[in-house]
């Protein structure tokens, strides 16, 4: 029997409405036609002919807009933002040609390694060049439609219209619910792990046209620059790359229908996941599960991090930035710290600019952290607040020639008014204030 789809049209009629579902596709790949054969399925599940849109001028130039506006570093080239910006149109017209003949090879990913908060320890990020960012960028809009058709629900990490708030919404309602047993699961460096010929061929089940499968595998391949030494990995692929984060979701999708058609209820966000449950019977059942399921592809659970734990009792768990406990839940103390960084290196006591000009950059990171962990238990906002006081303290204490930090008659001179009245952003305020603006 004759199962090979016919390939997708190199110019489908842009007629109709797409459904609202793909508003988020990038238009200059999919047109209303391959939509639709999106929805429908196309003949044998199986995708051809993807090549030709992947390095489609228009699609290039709309993944550099993408790559442009999220910025960061320049890779092992050393080509940053700013110079690929200066002749745009030659680098995208070379990389089209590239791609089109089959020339484009990725350069090594440079590795670079970032501090953990609250931790000595350091994970590694890879920076792809800048030119490799546009490619991974157009070919993850070419690809990503065809595998978010299929991915679970209960999935959120680098999807299209979810995000960490989903994930911890779904969280609140089933421990509200009841299942408050938490199976915790850490997979040991996943990105580092995930095994090229299993990822590659749940790839196969869905693309068959062999120049994408190629520039997969060659992103897969391609060297790691980690200082002076350049290697070529064997596992995984680079946490860092544009691409990374698709075929990640790939790799554990399976695990996501798996649990689910057990009755488990799961919340994955990228490699972070729970397990919520009734009973410790039932995350028993569900941490074997995941066990078995992970020692036949190739990936490993941290001992020590996956746990059982009652997030009803004391101890509870730490979820995408929120420790969870006792029905209530509260920034988990590497978020704390992370946050308190930041201010520390707003707030020195050797500060030059002016208490307005400090307080100003004080304000923009407090409100970015409390838009996140505005759902926490009040009193981390009363603690947080003083902590920064203190700090705030301590700069007008040096200015008046005393040494040490804020504290005693300091809070006289320099009452909670008196920086108020300068504008400080109190987070244990803002809630009713947010009420009151409402």
């Amino acid at each position: 029997m004759d199962q090979t789809p016919a390939p997708v049209p190199h110019q489908a009629k842009q007629a109709g409405q797409a459904p609202a579902r793909w508003a988020w596709t990038e238009p200059t790949v999919w047109t209303f036609r391959m939509l639709t054969a999106l929805e429908q399925g196309v003949k044998g599940g199986v995708w051809f002919s993807l090549i030709d849109k992947a390095f489609a001028k228009a699609n290039l130039r709309a993944a550099w807009d993408k790559v442009r506006a999220n910025a960061g570093a320049s890779g092992c080239d050393g080509q940053t933002i700013e110079a690929f910006g200066t002749n745009a149109e030659r680098h995208l017209e070379q990389l089209h040609q590239q791609l089109r003949q089959g020339t484009y090879q990725p350069l090594p990913v440079r590795r670079v390694w970032i501090d953990k908060p609250g931790s000595t320890q350091k994970r590694p990020l890879g920076i792809p060049a800048v030119r490799d960012r546009v490619v991974q960028t157009a070919l993850r809009h070419v690809l990503e439609p065809i595998w978010e058709a299929e991915f679970a629900e209960h999935s959120y990490g680098f999807r299209p219209g979810r995000g960490c708030k989903d994930a911890l919404r779904r969280v609140e309602q089933l421990l509200g619910a009841g299942y408050t047993v938490v199976v915790d699961a850490d997979l040991k460096g996943y990105f580092d792990s995930i095994p090229h010929d299993r990822l590659m061929a749940l790839v196969r089940q869905r693309v068959a046209d062999g120049r994408v499968l190629s520039l997969l595998e060659s992103y897969l391949k391609a060297g790691v620059l980690d200082g002076l030494e350049e290697w070529e990995p064997e596992r995984g692929t680079p946490q860092g790359a544009v691409i990374s984060p698709l075929l990640a979701n790939l790799y554990l999708n399976d695990l996501d229908w798996t649990l689910a058609r057990a009755g488990y209820e799961m919340v994955r966000y990228a490699d972070d996941f729970v397990i919520l449950c009734r009973s410790e019977a039932e995350a028993e059942g569900a941490l074997g599960l995941v066990r078995q399921w992970v020692k036949e592809r190739g990936l490993e659970l941290h001992p020590e991090k996956t746990r059982l734990v009652d997030a009803g009792g004391q101890g509870g768990f730490d979820f995408l930035g929120y420790h969870f406990e006792r029905g209530k839940r509260w920034p988990r103390k590497k978020s704390l710290q992370k946050l308190k960084q930041r201010l520390r290196e707003q707030t020195p006591r050797t500060n030059g600019h002016s208490l307005q000009e400090i307080i100003e950059g004080v304000n923009r990171t407090l409100r970015g952290w409390y838009g996140y962990f505005k759902h926490s238990l009040k009193t981390t906002f009363r603690d947080v607040d003083g902590w920064v006081r203190m700090r705030l303290r301590s700069i007008l204490r040096k200015r008046h020639g005393r040494r040490g930090r804020g504290r005693g008659s300091d809070h006289q001179r320099w009452p909670n008014a008196y920086f108020a009245k300068q504008g400080l952003f109190s987070l244990a305020r803002a809630p009713a204030l947010a009420c009151q603006s409402h």
